[in-house]
């Protein structure tokens, strides 16, 4: 299959491209390297995934993320792509089967932790390998400039020198200042590369900041505003995540937890509850985070006060990865920058850096931790001061934060009183509302097929929205599609998809219409509506 839109319709359902990701694709199959830019949930795993199965080898992700490789490796099986991943997740026997059904040729994508890539059974396979196409996510840890410097990701050009063929190189990441995009084009040798920018701006978040004294009070009176919405609650430590899970256990919250000092299958098991919504809430340190691609999480809060702006911005990013409304909070307590310098001055990760090397990285996590608290004292714009801390110029009120906000009430309350001055100006200022996701416009179906959605990936040991997306659930719901044909017209639906679940979910549908007597006629008109071009929501 030789064009890229197929490719995009037959495995992933969609009829068009997001901003920015058919210039990286038709760079990558032009033979030219790439450097993508883009916010979490703007589709950069499409970037490389396209060409993967459009180039004649092998492509190679190199990430250091067990969650994301699991994830995208089920995504892509069920979709009908052959995928693998290669990390300290598998046992010594899984890793070697894994590589030998690589060297027969089994694989298209082939995702990799860094720290394997030198390793002698790793680079023997690759150095015999057809190697198209190497992409490396979350490419910012290759710069010690940037917030997740990772040592492990210099063997990248030493991986890649030692290959006998240079493949096409493709760096992504959510968050890099242009220092750190210049220490990544200079440390990872690209050629004359594609820079693709796409913006950080994600329209679709609300962002508030909560100065409280009372963190515990701040934390239930959010969670009363989302009651039946999937989050995550991030605590900057261990001790705060137990704490925190602790609280909601007491209230009969069902939520997991996850921190490094939990062992690798209770952290399994844990994100494995929250992918497939047996759990609705994560409390986490931000060891969980990158990579995690459940596309319906509601709302993210920050229990403490990040170090870094980069950090927040990845982390609040989780929220709303389809595209819909979600809701960003941070509660704020001068006692997170004392905890936060105590951290930052005693970070033992970079001590093979030099001493002149190590002062300067330092200094850095410093003063991006000052940015960090100005942006929790600001009395603007929130979204306009993140943008601007990325390069990014904007407007100076967005009409959707909590600063924004807080001055429509404010003008609604100045309205009043120049309207009526004889009023006695006990006007109550209106509380600024988290936006809600817009309700299905059939939410008994809706829910109906969440359920069956569910049982199917149990069934199937894979999260949710590997199967289909709240977003594609919804479009089902509203549509009521009555064929095969209809049902591809949903966004979200490829063949490979219709051929495993499509029958089933149409037979659920058309029981749902037997049992409530929908009108043939209403069902007709639904599912004779134009369907809009489906974007990638990935």
């Amino acid at each position: 299959m030789d064009n890229k839109y197929e490719v995009l319709k037959k495995y992933f359902g969609y009829d068009a491209f997001r901003s920015g990701q058919e210039t990286v694709i038709d760079a990558v199959l032009a033979g030219r390297d790439v450097f993508g830019i883009m916010p979490t949930g703007a589709g950069k795993s499409v970037c490389y995934q396209i060409p993967a199965l459009m180039l004649p080898g092998i492509t190679l992700v190199i990430s250091p993320l067990i969650s994301l490789m699991k994830d995208q490796v089920a995504a892509l099986n069920q979709v009908g792509v052959y995928a693998a991943y290669l990390n300290s997740s598998l046992t010594q026997g899984q890793y070697f089967k894994a590589l030998d059904f690589a060297k027969g040729g089994k694989y298209k994508i082939i995702y990799v932790a860094p720290e394997r890539l030198l390793t002698e059974s790793f680079l023997g396979f690759a150095q015999n390998a057809d190697i198209s196409f190497i992409s490396v996510d979350e490419v910012h840890c290759v710069s010690q400039w940037g917030q997740d410097f990772r040592p492990s990701y210099l063997k990248i050009v030493d991986f890649v020198n030692q290959l006998k063929k240079r493949p096409v190189l493709g760096a992504f990441t959510a968050t890099a200042t242009k220092e750190v995009q210049n220490d990544v084009m200079n440390i990872l040798q690209l050629q004359n590369p594609q820079i693709v920018t796409t913006g950080f701006d994600r329209t679709n978040l609300s962002f508030y900041v909560k100065h409280a004294k009372d963190r515990k009070a701040a934390l239930f009176q959010i969670l009363r505003e989302h009651y039946d919405e999937s989050g995550i609650i991030y605590c900057i430590t261990r001790k705060l995540v137990e704490e925190v899970h602790g609280l909601l256990a007491e209230r009969g919250i069902e939520a997991a937890k996850y921190h490094a000092g939990m062992t690798d299958e209770e952290r399994v098991r844990n994100q494995d509850a929250f992918t497939s919504d047996r759990a609705r809430i994560m409390v986490a340190t931000n060891a969980f985070g990158m990579g995690i691609d459940k596309p319906d999480v509601r709302f993210v809060i920050h229990y403490n006060m990040p170090k870094n702006m980069e950090s927040y911005y990845q982390e609040a990013g989780r929220a709303g990865r389809d595209g819909e409304k979600a809701s960003c909070y941070l509660i704020y307590n001068p006692q997170d920058v004392h905890t936060n310098q105590y951290f930052i001055e005693n970070n033992r990760e970079n001590e093979e850096l030099s001493k002149t090397q190590l002062e300067q990285v330092l200094e850095k996590d410093r003063e991006r931790l000052k940015q960090m608290t100005f942006y929790c004292h600001t009395r603007y714009c929130y979204r306009k001061f993140m943008l601007n801390y990325f390069g990014e110029r904007a407007q100076s009120f967005c009409g959707n934060c909590g600063n924004c906000l807080k001055k429509l009430a404010a003008q609604e309350y100045q309205e009043q009183v120049e309207r009526y001055p004889s009023y006695d100006g006990t006007v109550k200022l209106k509380k600024p509302q988290p936006i809600k996701r817009a309700v299905s416009e059939n939410p008994v179906l809706y829910e109906r097929l969440r359920v069956f959605r569910n049982s199917i990936a149990k069934q199937n040991s894979v999260p949710a929205y590997v199967i289909f997306t709240d977003k594609t659930i919804k479009e089902m719901s509203m549509y009521l599609p009555k064929n095969r044909q209809q049902f591809l017209e949903i966004s979200g639906v490829g063949e490979a998809k219709y051929e495993k679940y499509g029958e089933a979910f149409l037979g659920e549908i058309r029981r749902y219409q037997d049992e409530e007597q929908v009108d043939e006629t209403t069902a007709t008109a639904r599912a004779k509506i134009q369907f809009p071009k489906k974007d990638v929501e990935k």
